[in-house]
């Protein structure tokens, strides 16, 4: 009988209501966490909360990361 292969790292998916983090060094956003509102055409509409500010940005599924 063959051995099972070794299964993948688990990687959380990216779904609305997701909290993720931007990991893209080029981003101004990288390192801050959002909540996934949709998800269309490999793009996410991230809303940032922070104090006194709400911001929905549009970034690209590769540039961010599940929590």
């Amino acid at each position: 009988m063959p051995s099972p292969s070794p299964s993948p790292d688990p990687v959380t998916p990216i779904l609305p209501g997701s909290a993720v983090t931007v990991q893209d060094p080029c981003s101004i956003y990288r390192g801050y966490t959002g909540i996934v509102q949709r998800i269309s055409d490999r793009r996410a509409a991230v809303l940032f909360e922070g104090g006194n500010w709400d911001k929905l940005v549009t970034l690209e599924l590769s540039q961010l990361q599940g929590r």
